[in-house]
């Protein structure tokens, strides 16, 4: 459930990105002026795309570790080990995304379909990193309150 309302912050933030914001001219103004993350970004799927995953991330996080897995670790550390899950997930995810909605970018819904092809993966492969890695010595050592 928490990874589903993490989902819904980032479809909706990507959403209200993608019907307003990236439409407003002080957004493409400051894209133009910073040409080292023009080059990163080859498109407006880039930007919309990390700024919501960053979202649902922190949200993610949080309730992982309080509720589904019942974590007592130590909060800098696990939060580490899920940065080192993502200093690896968003670039390729974001490149990939960029070369997706970049060649189909023809078909109307490409950044929604691009969107939750990565949501699918990025539930899947960070739930077992997660598990195995992340709290995997401490599931259910929380105290209960």
């Amino acid at each position: 459930m928490f990874s589903a309302s993490a989902g819904v912050i980032q479809v909706a933030s990507f959403t209200v990105m993608n019907e307003f914001l990236i439409k407003l001219p002080i957004f493409q103004n400051a894209m133009a002026a910073n040409e080292t993350f023009a080059k990163i970004m080859q498109n407006e799927y880039g930007p919309m795309y990390l700024i919501a995953l960053l979202l649902s991330v922190l949200w993610n996080f949080t309730f992982n570790r309080k509720f589904t897995f019942k974590s007592a670790a130590n909060v800098p550390i696990a939060m580490l080990k899920v940065l080192a899950f993502y200093a690896v997930f968003t670039p390729v995810s974001t490149l990939l995304g960029n070369y997706f909605t970049g060649k189909y970018g023809s078909v109307e819904a490409i950044y929604y379909i691009v969107l939750a092809c990565t949501m699918i993966t990025n539930f899947i492969t960070e739930f077992f990193y997660d598990k195995f890695f992340v709290f995997r010595n401490s599931e259910n050592t929380a105290v209960k309150k």
